[in-house]
């Protein structure tokens, strides 16, 4: 497509070339190829079950490894918590503090999660932050519940909406909360202490940076003095040329009122690139919203602590195979029990037309299946939570591989992927220890790893005019498409996402 001028000044702001746009503009077009997903992955055909003894063993092999391995935690932070507290902005824009009574609201089916917070809007960790204010505001409200709601969310008062989900208090200790920021930083002594410092990286937007140094700055001394070690705590943001352009229903590039392109952020996956710039050899990979109270971390530490011990002894296998395949020029004998090890260890299957390859050939590509970043991904039993799972998928060349899929990637409409997703007995936690350096140390270019079939579509609007919109592929799923990968179940208490803030009244988030 001709852009103009002054379109293509604003793709080059965008740090963007005509030809990207271009490409982003063909896949509209073209559309994006469904997953097609073999079978779901279940217990012992894909999800490893730890024993008691395992997680001993692998929490051992984490801790010996330890003090000479890089490690760090990876956090992908929200934007502003506004979805957090949908229902309540809801409730704000339908009542008229003249006229109506809260009470008047309650009993609609339609208000119940109204209800259930006005029952027990007292258990919230910012609930006395909430009275202080409203007294000494007085502000000028007949009805209390709408008061409170008022005051929790406008400009004026604690202005929840508006602060980023890492900064909203999400736990009390007596009489001081804690953010789920904070959060993290106490749930990561339990398992990343060593040489007693911590180290933790945190993708925030440019508007909340400042933010959240000034938590970091505020707590630092009292934190380092109290656990007796020295945070190493950074941030980064999205990059803007990550951004992807919106389009019309017809795939033309959609406008905004003032005839410029309107480009979206492109979701979760375009952190692949913060990730990618980290230099620590074994990550955690853990959601910003996705914590307990400190009482959980020690039965949560166990099994990360696993995770990453399974993570090192998977690692090691793979940097035998390669010395083996580099120290010698393997017999067909001898290739063939490599990739029978690799295939029991590792994950790693032949493709169907594997037999009449060359063996120089067929060395080739058992190093490349090797030299992969590798991943351990944590799976609870689903309950019906909505999301991604994991499934062994079916490649293009006839082998298959295990990912992490979301419904989104899944043509529902075919019968046979509706029965194979009928099946799925897991869940994706977002629970993930990475190892992202090869067998000489040196970080792996994680770009090259992704599925870019993997992206998403979706339909939104703008102004109120409809628009299409393009997601990267999912730092998880497509954007780790490639990556060698071992799913574990690990328990429901792993799970604890605040998707609205009723999740902070859960047995997870309780100290009771």
């Amino acid at each position: 497509m001709i852009f103009s001028p002054g379109d293509i000044e604003q793709i080059k702001e965008k740090g963007l070339t005509v030809s990207q746009v271009n490409s982003q503009l063909e896949t509209f077009k073209n559309g994006l190829p469904p997953v097609r997903i073999a079978s779901p992955a279940t217990i012992e055909k894909g999800i490893l079950r730890l024993s008691d003894e395992d997680l001993k063993h692998y929490s051992s092999c984490f801790e010996q490894e330890k003090a000479r391995t890089r490690i760090g935690k990876f956090v992908p932070a929200s934007g502003q918590a506004t979805r957090m507290f949908k229902f309540l902005f809801e409730f704000l824009e339908c009542f008229n503090p003249e006229e109506d009574k809260s009470s008047d609201f309650l009993g609609k089916p339609e208000f119940k999660l109204l209800n259930f917070f006005n029952d027990n809007k007292h258990r919230l960790p910012f609930y006395n932050r909430l009275q202080e204010g409203i007294k000494s505001s007085n502000p000028k409200y007949n009805d209390e519940l709408y008061a409170l709601i008022k005051f929790m969310l406008d400009e004026k008062g604690l202005h929840l909406g508006g602060l980023p989900k890492g900064l909203i208090d999400f736990h009390i200790y007596g009489d001081k909360a804690r953010t789920a920021f904070e959060e993290h930083l106490h749930e990561a002594l339990s398992y990343l202490k060593c040489d007693n410092k911590i180290k933790l990286h945190f993708t925030v937007s440019p508007d909340h940076r400042p933010l959240f140094k000034s938590k970091l700055a505020e707590i630092r001394r009292a934190f380092e003095k109290e656990n007796r070690c020295k945070l190493e705590v950074s941030f980064s943001v999205q990059d803007p040329s990550t951004d992807t352009l919106a389009v019309n229903p017809d795939n033309s590039p959609f406008r905004d009122e003032n005839g410029n392109l309107v480009f979206r952020p492109s979701g979760h996956g375009a952190l692949l690139l913060n990730l990618d710039a980290l230099e620590e050899d074994l990550v955690f990979l853990r959601n910003i919203d996705n914590v307990a109270t400190e009482k959980r971390n020690a039965e949560i530490s166990i099994y990360r602590s696993a995770l990453a011990g399974l993570l090192i002894e998977k690692k090691n296998i793979a940097f035998e195979l390669l010395a083996q395949l580099n120290d010698t020029d393997p017999d067909t004998e001898k290739l063939n029990s490599l990739c029978r090890i690799a295939k029991d260890e590792l994950n790693i299957f032949e493709s169907e037309n594997m037999e009449s390859v060359s063996k120089p050939d067929r060395i080739k590509w058992l190093r490349s299946e090797l030299e992969r970043p590798i991943r351990v991904c944590g799976m609870v039993k689903n309950e019906g939570q909505p999301g991604g799972g994991p499934f062994w998928v079916a490649e293009r060349d006839g082998s298959v591989s295990l990912q992490i899929v979301e419904l989104a990637q899944i043509d529902r409409d075919q019968p046979d992927q509706a029965g194979i997703l009928s099946k799925a007995t897991h869940f994706n936690p977002v629970d993930i220890v990475c190892w992202l350096t090869n067998s000489e140390g040196q970080p792996y270019n994680l770009l090259k790893f992704s599925d870019p079939d993997s992206a998403f579509i979706s339909e939104k609007t703008h102004m109120g005019k409809p628009l299409k919109a393009m997601e990267m592929p999912g730092l998880w799923n497509g954007g780790m498409a490639n990556w060698m990968t071992f799913f574990v179940e690990v328990p429901l208490s792993s799970f604890n996402p605040v998707k609205t803030v009723n999740d902070l009244l859960g047995p997870m988030h309780s100290n009771l």
